[in-house]
């Protein structure tokens, strides 16, 4: 495996010799690793977003949205609580 060579700046070198100074990293290369990671899981994110967001596009243009309006906001909360309300009457209920 080739080395790589990773030039910070100078506020990047203080603040990984921080890290290394108060025990939180115990080499430079882990600053450089702990950022690839959470570089990595950002990328992951992001991907899974725009994914997420084809779908919903795909989603629309199938017919499948609904328009939000205040009363279709109204609506939905009612039906939310009408399905909670069903949901507590079907619970048994110990006697007291």
């Amino acid at each position: 495996m080739k080395a790589m060579e990773v030039q910070l700046t100078p506020d990047q070198k203080a603040f990984v010799r921080q890290a290394i100074q108060s025990g939180r990293l115990n080499r430079e290369e882990d600053a450089v690793q702990e950022a690839l990671a959470l570089w990595e899981e950002r990328e992951r994110t992001r991907i899974e977003i725009l994914a997420a967001v084809d779908e919903a596009e795909a989603s629309l243009a199938r017919g499948e949205g609904r328009i939000i309006t205040q009363q279709s906001m109204r609506d939905l909360a009612a039906e939310v609580k009408q399905r909670g309300r069903q949901r507590l009457a079907a619970e048994p209920h110990p006697t007291r």
